[in-house]
């Protein structure tokens, strides 16, 4: 219990009571810098792909999609330092607005997946019964399936394009996040702050959302910081296989399909560059994700 600083004023007052002293964050920072440097790697890595893609206008030298004849299959040179690709295009801007892409349909899709099966689970782990056996034989359905074979599905019957891509990534994503959060919840649902809150009358929505939802944030957000190296590196996949992002908007994964095998040898840069890019990304969201779940898991925290 906090020290009561000071005495009771004739008047009336309320004593104050001293509370801890909140940490600043670049203090917060620090701590977590030096406890986890390769985290701070990958958050560092994370920031770097944030800031190319929101400054991509600004920091690409070229048109991504301007063809130039004169220049194609070009080594890297001053006017392109990383080299031009079969059509003559820079391949610097393409990587940079390819990282726009990339995070984009990242981001969109975690959180669709993600927060779509975190409430499936949260749902399935309160009520139990009928609706837990429903709901997770459903997403035992959808794990039964490849991810490879269900996202060739699906966009085969919706269609090759960005916002189909992020839906068949959502897709994938979602039964594993609900399998996680319902984990925690038939954890939680025992306890005895929710009993409590249970017996004064607090409704159904109000003990997930308000009780059980915030002790769950910690899995939340590692399974999302997590799967989205996930992600990039799926609708990488998907795109090489011409299944993702279609042509010619400068996905990182279209950049190394189509011509780029069959100039694999004389120009390796087609590949290099973009698989560096892809390489990159993957490890600064797992590196982070990694240092997020042993700061914010209670059982790691001491390790």
């Amino acid at each position: 219990m906090a020290a009561v600083t000071g005495s009771v004023k004739r008047n009336g007052m309320v004593p104050r009571m001293d509370t801890a002293p909140s940490r600043p964050w670049w203090v917060a920072l620090g701590n977590f810098v030096r406890r986890k440097p390769l985290g701070a790697v990958g958050g560092l890595l994370v920031l770097t792909l944030i800031i190319v893609a929101i400054l991509a206008p600004v920091l690409a030298p070229h048109d991504p999609y301007q063809l130039n004849t004169a220049s194609i299959l070009k080594a890297p040179r001053p006017g392109n330092p990383l080299g031009t690709d079969e059509f003559g295009r820079d391949i610097l801007s393409r990587l940079i607005w390819g990282a726009r892409i990339s995070l984009y349909v990242g981001l969109l899709a975690v959180g669709l997946g993600t927060t779509s099966g975190a409430v499936l689970g949260l749902v399935s782990g309160y009520y139990g019964g009928r609706v837990d056996f429903a709901i997770q034989r459903v997403m035992d359905m959808l794990m039964a399936f490849p991810s490879l074979v269900l996202a060739l599905a699906m966009v085969a019957a919706l269609g090759s394009n960005i916002r189909n891509v992020v839906i068949a990534l959502a897709v994938v994503i979602m039964p594993g996040a609900s399998r996680v959060l319902r984990s925690s919840a038939l954890s939680i649902g025992g306890m005895t702050y929710i009993e409590a809150a249970r017996s004064v009358g607090a409704s159904d929505m109000r003990l997930i959302f308000r009780h059980t939802l915030p002790n769950c944030l910690a899995p939340y957000i590692i399974l999302a910081t997590a799967g989205l190296g996930n992600a990039i590196l799926s609708e990488a996949s998907w795109s090489f296989l011409g299944l993702g992002t279609p042509p010619p908007e400068p996905s990182w994964g279209a950049m190394l399909s189509g011509q780029t095998q069959r100039y694999m040898y004389n120009a390796p840069w087609l590949a290099i560059f973009p698989g560096l890019a892809i390489s990159l990304a993957v490890f600064g969201f797992n590196f982070l994700g990694d240092a997020l779940r042993d700061v914010l898991d209670p059982r790691l925290r001491q390790r």
